[in-house]
């Protein structure tokens, strides 16, 4: 199947293999996808190009006859840039760029140049310049360049196999200085957030472009970064609101999943992601208007388990309501999502209701409790401070009296501490 774009700067074909796992129509959203990440990154889609075939070809991935006919197709419509749908291995893209005589990308590729872009703190650059290195190092050939940003010239110039392997050498090094340097920041990043456990901690999480910044913005009143493209925020931003006079929150805004997210892409924001992983509550954001969003949330439910975060009080919001005209499709979200809201970020529609669910959830979720201790036990009263709002501390002859609101994940931490 081939379908015809219009013109713009960077001129894209789109492939994608069909090997009968998943249906037509989940293949054709796949590539859909795959055409707006391309979008977002500055290419154009002239081709998008879905072939079926049993299995993955090892040397040229939808086959060697596909490849050479495609590359004529390459050739005659001045294509300078292929992207598939799926990971390639360094043999697949050599032999690739071999026959198209192109730069090719995979989509793990394409996301690593999307994040590139994005990344504005000193944090994000490091981590998505680990990412890059990581994916390029086995993949290092002259032809390193895409999009019209290349990666500081690593892999595109010298004469040959002699400078490709100087380079390589160089982007060891420069991974092993790079983890160093993240390994200092989560350190920095988890001293600054010692001083924040007495706080009920909420995250925004969700498939990319669901609206979670416009509904961080509206929450907080904050002015995050928002767009309708794919990863418009890279970096957690962290802001407190208050639901009613009595109770203080903070919520973080998190970088948006998607499906076949880079492995290494993964393991380097572990630290920015760790906001979820931090989160007393989940806020899963979700894009009700968008015809797969099911699938989105397979996708995120799956992402959050891998960071341990299944087992958290997840509230499902799906958002841009506005856009729905069809109420049975309501009434499906209503019966099969429990503690879930429907709202408009971008028009601020049920918004009181999420905050009401949340009250809701905080009530079941935060307890009052009482200790005694022996007056000997200064330090391990110093230290529930860490973990509650301390709301009042009697001292008498013998013993310390502590009076704390905490969440009830807290409170089992307190214990422990008071135990030992």
């Amino acid at each position: 199947m081939i379908e015809v774009a219009r013109k713009t700067k960077e001129r894209a074909m789109l492939i994608a293999l069909d090997t009968k796992e998943f249906s037509k129509e989940i293949i054709e959203e796949h590539i859909d996808e795959l055409e707006e990440l391309a979008d977002t990154a500055g290419a154009e889609t002239i081709f998008k190009v879905i072939q079926s075939k049993r299995g993955i070809d090892p040397a040229y991935y939808i086959g060697k006859g596909k490849a050479e006919e495609l590359a004529q197709l390459v050739e005659l419509n001045e294509i300078n840039l292929v992207i598939f749908d799926d990971d390639l291995t360094p043999v697949q893209v050599r032999n690739l760029e071999k026959m198209f005589n192109r730069k090719v990308l995979d989509r793990s590729g394409l996301i690593l140049d999307i994040f590139a872009s994005r990344a504005k703190t000193k944090e994000a650059k490091t981590q998505v310049e680990l990412a890059q290195l990581q994916y390029m190092l086995p993949r290092l050939t002259r032809a390193w360049t895409h999009l019209s940003k290349q990666y500081g010239g690593i892999g595109t110039k010298g004469p040959g196999e002699t400078q490709i392997e100087t380079d390589r050498r160089l982007i060891r090094t420069r991974i092993s200085l790079l983890k160093d340097k993240l390994e200092k920041i989560e350190a920095h990043r988890q001293t600054q957030s010692s001083g924040r456990k007495n706080f009920v901690k909420i995250a925004i999480a969700g498939y990319t472009n669901a609206g979670k910044s416009t509904l961080f913005n509206l929450l907080t009143r904050a002015n995050v970064f928002a767009e309708d493209k794919l990863f418009a925020t890279l970096d957690s931003t962290t802001r407190s609101i208050e639901l009613d006079d009595t109770q203080k929150l903070l919520i973080s805004d998190t970088v948006g999943f998607i499906r076949k997210l880079p492995t290494h892409l993964v393991a380097s924001f572990k630290s920015t992601l760790n906001e979820v992983r931090d989160a007393d509550i989940i806020l899963h954001v979700i894009d009700i208007s968008h015809p797969y969003f099911e699938d989105h949330i397979k996708v995120v439910d799956e992402t959050l388990k891998e960071f341990g975060s299944e087992k958290k009080k997840i509230i499902k919001v799906f958002n841009k309501v506005d856009l729905i005209t069809d109420k049975a499709l309501i009434e499906f979200i209503k019966n099969s999502y429990k503690d879930s809201v429907l709202i408009s970020a971008y028009r601020g529609i049920n918004i009181s209701t999420l905050k009401n669910l949340l009250k809701k959830v905080l009530e079941e979720n935060i307890i009052e409790e009482r200790i005694v201790l022996p007056l000997t036990a200064t330090k391990k009263a110093s230290q529930i401070h860490n973990f509650a709002e301390v709301l009042k501390t009697d001292y008498d002859e013998e013993k310390i009296q502590i009076i704390y609101r905490t969440t009830k994940q807290n409170s089992e931490k307190i214990k422990k501490i008071i135990s030992h």
